[in-house]
C-alpha cells in the first residue's frame, strides 16, 4: 500500500518515543511505501488535492531516524491512506490542512477524519462528557477562575487550551501570592481561554494514558511524575509504568466510543487521573512505544493491521 504521513519535520523525531515513527516503521517492515510531508506541502489544483512528498526510510538511529528521498508531486486521491500526525498547536496551517483534506476523503482513507479533528480540541473535547471529568471551568476571566479555585477547595490546575506534553500546566493554590500572575500568564491577561480543573491528588500515583483504536483500547501506561513535579508527561521527565484498565477506565471508554466513531476519531489517546477523564488527544496521540515495551508486544502492528483493512475497503 501507499501511505502518506503528514507530520512535523523529521528532525523532531524521537526514535525511541514517537508513535508516528513506530507506525511508519511497521508499515515499512511490511513493504508499504511510506511518504512524509508537512501540512504546508498540500495544495489544491483544479479542486483536486496534491502534495509534495518525500519517500521516507526509517532506521533505529537516534541521530538520523528518518532519511527522506527526493521530493515528488503526487495526487492524494491515488494513495491508500493519509495519517495526520502533526503535533499541536492547532494553528492556521493545521486548519487549512484539515479543510483541504476534506476534498480527498471520499477517495482516500484519512486518519483521523479532518472534520473530527476540527471538532476535537484536545482539552475541550472532553467537555462533551462532563459526567466523566473532574470539576472543570473554561474561561478567560480571572475573577471566575479565582471563584472556581475557592469552590473546589483552594487547589486547582490551570492550562492553556492549545498546549501539549504538559506545556503551560500550573498548579494554583489559595493563598499563593503568584495566583494572579499564573492566571494572567495563562490567559494572556484575559485575551485567551484557559481550562481550570480541580487538583486531583491521585496525579502523584500517575496519569494513565490509554490508546484507543476504533473506540477500543489497545494499550495503556501509567505515567508517573518525577519528584515533586505534578506533570506526568514523558516529555517532562515522567516515567512509564505498566498498568491495567480498571472499571472506571472501562466506563470512560464506553462513554467515549460512540462519539469518537461518529466523529471519525479512529486513533486517540485519552488521559485519566483518579478515574476521571482529563484530556482526549487526537492530533498525534503517543505512547505506543512505551506500551509495547512494557507489554512485550508490537502494538503498532495492531494499528497497521486495522489501517490496512480500513484502507482496502474505503
Amino acid at each position: 500500500m501507499h501511505f502518506v504521513v503528514i507530520m512535523d519535520p523529521v528532525a523532531t523525531v524521537n526514535v525511541d518515543g514517537d508513535t508516528s515513527f513506530a507506525l511508519m516503521e511497521e508499515a515499512q517492515r511490511r513493504g508499504h511505501r511510506v511518504d512524509h510531508c508537512l501540512n504546508t506541502d498540500l495544495y489544491l489544483d483544479g479542486g483536486r488535492l496534491h502534495a509534495r512528498v518525500c519517500p521516507a526510510k526509517l532506521q533505529r538511529d537516534p541521530r538520523n531516524p528518518i532519511t527522506l528521498g527526493g521530493s515528488e508531486e503526487i495526487s492524494l486521491h491515488a494513495v491508500d491512506a493519509i495519517l495526520v500526525r502533526t503535533d499541536p498547536p492547532f494553528d492556521s496551517n493545521y486548519l487549512w490542512c484539515t479543510l483541504m483534506l476534506d476534498r480527498v476523503k471520499a477517495d482516500t482513507f484519512v486518519m483521523n477524519d479532518p472534520h473530527g479533528l476540527r471538532q476535537a480540541n484536545e482539552k475541550l473535547y472532553a467537555c462533551y462528557f462532563p459526567e466523566l471529568m473532574p470539576e472543570t471551568l473554561v474561561t478567560s476571566h480571572k475573577d471566575r477562575i479565582i471563584t472556581f479555585l475557592a469552590r473546589v477547595g483552594g487547589r486547582a490546575v490551570i492550562k492553556p487550551l492549545g498546549g501539549m506534553g504538559g506545556e503551560g500546566v500550573m498548579v494554583m493554590q489559595d493563598g499563593d501570592p503568584n495566583v494572579n500572575a499564573i492566571i494572567e500568564a495563562t490567559t494572556l491577561n484575559g485575551k485567551r481561554l484557559a481550562m481550570a480543573q480541580i487538583f486531583m491528588p491521585e496525579v502523584k500515583v500517575g496519569d494513565k494514558r490509554i490508546l484507543l483504536l476504533d473506540g477500543q483500547p489497545i494499550g495503556a501506561i501509567l505515567r508517573v511524575p518525577k519528584g515533586d513535579e505534578v506533570r506526568s508527561n514523558l516529555r517532562v521527565g515522567g516515567s512509564a509504568v505498566k498498568t491495567v484498565l480498571d472499571d472506571a477506565d472501562k466506563k470512560i471508554i464506553a462513554g467515549l466510543a460512540p462519539r469518537l466513531r461518529q466523529d471519525g476519531l479512529w486513533f486517540v489517546g485519552i488521559d485519566v487521573i483518579g478515574g476521571k477523564l482529563t484530556e482526549v488527544n487526537v492530533t498525534s496521540p503517543t505512547g505506543i512505544q512505551a506500551m509495547s515495551r512494557l507489554e512485550g508486544a508490537n502494538l503498532s502492528a495492531n494499528v497497521v493491521d486495522w489501517l490496512e483493512a480500513r484502507a482496502s475497503v474505503h
